[in-house]
């Protein structure tokens, strides 16, 4: 029976105090709007306005390389002090729509670095508004920005990026409005694990600063966040750096293979560079048109050089094995020439010059022309193929190539890769000109 007496009692209470709230918050509200010029800031001519602020990221992503640009979505939250709007009543706070803020004084807060941001508005403005007893104001909207952040590519793939969001007064001077962060500095920008959506980059982590910035028309109050993100480096392993090695390993088997197979050893070093051309177009297309060169640039260049070198030693072999050739055949067509000629001299009877002068002269003429074509086969111009099987077999110059373009582009590798996977890529922050 107690029980239900005092159960009674408290709901009597719960009823009559909604009553009264039902009741006065028409009149509150009216009350604080009575003489209130929202065209004046809190404390207008007599102190400064300060803006606490801190940011929820629900979603960080994506980052465009092209455009230099990364997009983000937030609640975006400020909180000052109007003593205009002080209130006194059953409630502590007055949970409020959208529709107050358009008669009440909000910060003209901008962000200096967006190239576009968008307010959520579906399936209505989404905007968060309280005003508390002693006059603070609470102020959350949903908004999706997009800033710019600028990058330099040197150390790409392998490189950080220091991406900046400024946010501060666009009228206001540091004289009439202070940003300050809410939560302090460690605390007032957070990341919920599920936040970030980048395919090609890591959010290593962000740092929070408060700065006075000069400007052409005073000195403004900025808050700056700054936003560390570190490229992943497996998609452009699996695309650019794989193939690149096995296109240059491929175009060193040609070094065994024998140098009488002038179409194969060809093709092979024609279709190598042409490949390693297709694949250096390929890696620059996702990439803004910078002046400089890259990290990947510098790869592709000396992968490059390793396939043309390639192709140039097989066209020096076969310059030299031709030369040889030559030279074999030569020694063999006078070898053979002489022989004929002494043939030619203890076959013949002795006869009477007169006789057979003209006889023996066309004799040697075509022992000269026929002997060579006879017993040698025929050598051509521009051919490693050699005119005996003596000059068959491995160029020199290709032993020295088994050994010294592999070990070279190895050596190249252990290089290239220590100093940027050991380098710190992570780009500094610049101060805002």
């Amino acid at each position: 029976m107690a029980l239900l007496l005092a159960l009674l009692c408290l709901t009597s209470v719960v009823l009559g105090k909604q009553k009264i709230n039902s009741e006065n918050i028409t009149r509150i509200l009216d009350g604080l709007l009575e003489g209130y010029d929202n065209r004046l800031r809190p404390g207008s001519g007599v102190s400064v306005t300060e803006v606490k602020t801190d940011i929820f990221v629900t979603s960080f992503g994506p980052v465009s390389d092209v455009k230099m640009e990364f997009t983000m979505d937030m609640f975006f939250r400020q909180m000052w002090v109007d003593e205009r709007l002080a209130f006194q009543g059953p409630v502590e706070i007055l949970p409020l729509n959208n529709r107050m803020v358009d008669k009440i004084w909000t910060p003209d807060t901008f962000f200096r670095n967006a190239r576009k941001s968008l307010a959520h508005n579906m399936t209505s403005p989404n905007k968060l508004f309280r005003i508390m007893q002693n006059g603070t104001v609470f102020y959350t909207m949903r908004l999706t920005v997009s800033a710019v952040c600028p990058m330099v590519l040197m150390d790409f793939p392998m490189d950080g990026h220091t991406c900046p969001l400024l946010f501060g007064s666009y009228a206001y001077t540091n004289r009439e409005i202070v940003y300050t962060w809410r939560k302090g500095l460690q605390a007032s920008v957070d990341f919920p694990p599920e936040s970030s959506s980048l395919l090609q980059y890591d959010l290593v982590g962000q740092t929070l600063f408060s700065e006075t910035y000069k400007f052409s028309t005073g000195l403004y109050s900025v808050q700056v966040v700054h936003f560390y993100l570190q490229r992943k480096l497996g998609y452009h392993l699996i695309q650019t750096y794989i193939p690149l090695i096995m296109v240059v390993v491929l175009s060193q088997v040609a070094f065994w293979i024998n140098k009488e197979s002038v179409p194969a050893r060809t093709v092979a070093g024609i279709t190598t560079v042409l490949t390693m051309t297709t694949l250096s177009i390929s890696a620059r297309s996702s990439l803004p048109k910078v002046s400089y060169a890259t990290a990947m640039d510098w790869f592709i260049a000396v992968c490059f050089a390793f396939v043309a070198s390639a192709l140039v030693e097989f066209a020096a072999v076969n310059y030299f094995a031709t030369l040889e050739a030559n030279r074999e055949n030569r020694r063999l067509s006078r070898a053979s020439v002489l022989e004929s000629t002494a043939q030619s001299s203890d076959d013949e009877p002795e006869t009477p010059q007169s006789e057979t002068s003209g006889f023996s002269r066309r004799r040697r003429g075509n022992s000269v022309s026929e002997a060579p074509r006879n017993r040698y086969p025929i050598f051509l111009q521009g051919s490693a193929v050699p005119p005996n099987m003596m000059l068959a077999g491995t160029s020199a110059i290709d032993k020295y190539a088994r050994i010294l373009f592999p070990l070279a582009f190895g050596i190249f590798n252990l290089i290239y890769w220590f100093i940027y996977l050991s380098k710190d890529t992570m780009e500094k922050p610049r101060e805002l000109e």
